[in-house]
């Protein structure tokens, strides 16, 4: 299901997780070549994805919300 990125934090090692919308968290590592998103290093690039849409795999599960 879409569901659109309303914030950031970072997880225990230190990785970027996408708060969205629907009160799931998403991992977003920059991890090329396999993952390829530069913008997650910087907050500008961070605050630029904000509303943006990404697919979220627990509600398309019906997992309960993490946050």
């Amino acid at each position: 299901m879409q569901q659109a990125i309303i914030g950031f934090h970072k997880d225990e090692l230190n990785d970027w997780v996408a708060e969205l919308i629907c009160g799931h968290n998403q991992h977003t590592r920059h991890n090329p070549p396999w993952v390829n998103r530069p913008w997650v290093t910087s907050e500008q690039g961070r605050q630029a994805m904000l509303g943006e849409i990404l697919n979220c795999k627990k509600c398309d599960e019906g997992a309960k919300r993490d946050f």
